[in-house]
């Protein structure tokens, strides 16, 4: 009897137990609250007051093996937060085929940044811009060339949800009132820059992640600090916050914003460390001390920032974007070093201990920052055969050309990457006798966006883009003029004959 009542008496000591545990754990878990104090103009972290001072840093610019390097390195100065961007066309570059593994492992790169003690702001798009291929949208969304996206277009909605319905339930385990690191979600991506101006989209999405993600989720949207952007870009019931970089007035940048988001916490969504590079320009440049004078200008105002870039990587493969320039068109190049304070290659540099100084004056830094990785010469690599492209069309596209009366898009071939081979037949009377001097001949390309090279005979070999000097408009028309090549005047305007996947689109 006596060992009977000892074992109940063990019995409910451990029951005890377990239910303070579990009350303990419960309310260790409701303790966690990130959210926004409108009445006083600040964030609260678990009840207490709190801005972020973070660094953009897009898991997908980097390869996985270096991210915590990079996120050690932004926390050593001094940052609290890492800002990424979550692009599409990573984790849906076929349809229906998700991809969260490997580079593209969101859920890994938010674990490590909540490991290095950094809180995360989370930009889900579905647009991103960030001069990445297309602003993040895969290609095949372009399949059908009437759809209208960034809008509330059906088709368009439709992808979006199936996308969101993969990606959102990823993140919400990691928010921080679960557990986890996710503080704020961006909804779309300085959309008052977009002439669409559609309400209803952005309802749509601020509905769609809200179910997904709770009611209690810091949603908000970023546009410039202007109120011709600020008026498309944002909803009453989503945070609107601002971007802008060094030289700025910061008071009438965070005037403007004020007009939109009368109350709650000053934000500088993107403040640019540097600057983006466009092919056939010089690197870009921003001077430490440019950067350092705005950046305490704004935390002297109190407010939150994220620096834009903090390590800027590598756009891998066919990944760099564009930017629209009006009449022309501006690519980026391969590398997204954006002058940052980590260089591409993720070695510190001056600009990052400025920055740190600063910091330094509002929180204590004490975290020795790690040094520059080793590097390694690899060599001369000399290649010793080739081949002419045209010779090598069966073992390239195995699958063999595809006849078309007209050209077809990538997006219409079901190719996202890579080269297409257009031939075609020619047409002598497509212009006038006199429309050009004798010794020239036109090629007629329409609505050229891309990169091209014309061959004629295997011997003639032109090589433009859509932002060359020998290339004119005419009439929505690209002419491009083939001096002494001895053939009559061409266009290649019908009987198409394409090859596709000319070279690997993997794009890591």
């Amino acid at each position: 009897g006596q060992q009977v009542m000892a074992m109940w008496s063990l019995v409910q000591v451990f029951v005890l137990l377990s239910l303070i545990c579990v009350s303990s754990c419960r309310g260790s878990m409701l303790a966690r609250s990130f959210r926004i104090d409108y009445d006083n103009d600040r964030f609260l972290r678990d009840g207490e007051p709190f801005r972020y001072v973070s660094g953009s840093f897009h898991y997908f610019r980097v390869p996985r093996g270096y991210w915590k390097d990079r996120l050690m390195k932004m926390r050593a100065a001094g940052l609290n937060a890492v800002q990424t961007y979550v692009a599409w066309n990573v984790h849906e570059e076929e349809q229906g085929k998700f991809n969260f593994a490997g580079n593209a492992d969101l859920e890994e790169f938010l674990r490590l940044s909540m490991d290095v003690g950094l809180l995360v702001i989370l930009r889900a798009g579905p647009y991103i811009c960030a001069e990445w291929e297309s602003g993040g949208f895969p290609g095949w969304l372009s399949k059908d060339p009437t759809i209208k996206l960034r809008s509330s277009d059906q088709r368009y909605l439709s992808a979006v949800h199936a996308y969101m319905d993969q990606l959102l339930p990823r993140v919400k385990p990691l928010l921080y009132e679960n557990g986890g690191p996710v503080i704020m979600v961006q909804v779309e991506n300085e959309y008052g820059s977009f002439p669409a101006c559609d309400k209803k989209y952005l309802t749509y999405l601020e509905d769609l992640f809200r179910q997904h993600l709770g009611s209690n989720v810091a949603l908000f949207t970023t546009d410039g600090a202007g109120v011709g952007y600020l008026k498309c870009g944002t909803l009453d019931s989503l945070y609107s916050t601002v971007d802008f970089g060094p030289g700025g007035n910061v008071q009438s940048a965070f005037k403007a914003m004020r007009q939109y988001q009368p109350h709650g916490p000053l934000v500088n969504s993107e403040y640019y460390t540097g600057w983006l590079d466009h092919w056939g320009s010089g690197h870009a440049h921003v001077s430490d001390d440019a950067v350092t004078k705005t950046l305490d200008e704004i935390l002297q105002a109190n407010a939150s920032v994220n620096m834009y870039m903090f390590e800027g990587g590598t756009n891998f493969g066919f990944m760099n974007g564009a930017n629209d320039g009006g009449e022309e068109t501006k690519p980026q190049p391969t590398s997204y070093d954006y002058d940052a304070p980590l260089s591409e290659a993720g070695d510190p540099r001056s600009k990052l201990t400025a920055i740190r100084n600063v910091i330094s004056k509002y929180y204590t830094v004490n975290m020795p920052v790690p040094p520059a990785l080793p590097k390694f010469a690899y060599g001369t690599v000399k290649f010793s055969e080739a081949v002419y492209i045209l010779d090598a069309l069966k073992q390239l596209t195995p699958g063999g050309p595809v006849y078309s009366d007209y050209p077809l898009t990538m997006e219409e071939l079901g190719q996202n990457y890579g080269f297409v081979l257009y031939r075609g037949v020619t047409h002598e009377d497509a212009l006038p006798a006199d429309a050009l001097p004798a010794d020239e001949q036109v090629v007629e390309l329409s609505y050229l966006h891309d990169r091209a090279t014309v061959l004629l005979h295997r011997v003639c070999h032109i090589l433009f883009d859509f932002c060359t000097s020998i290339a004119t408009s005419h009439s929505s028309i690209v002419y491009v003029k083939l001096v002494m090549c001895g053939v009559s005047t061409l266009t290649l305007k019908r009987n198409f004959i394409l090859y596709r996947n000319l070279v690997s689109t993997k794009a890591y």
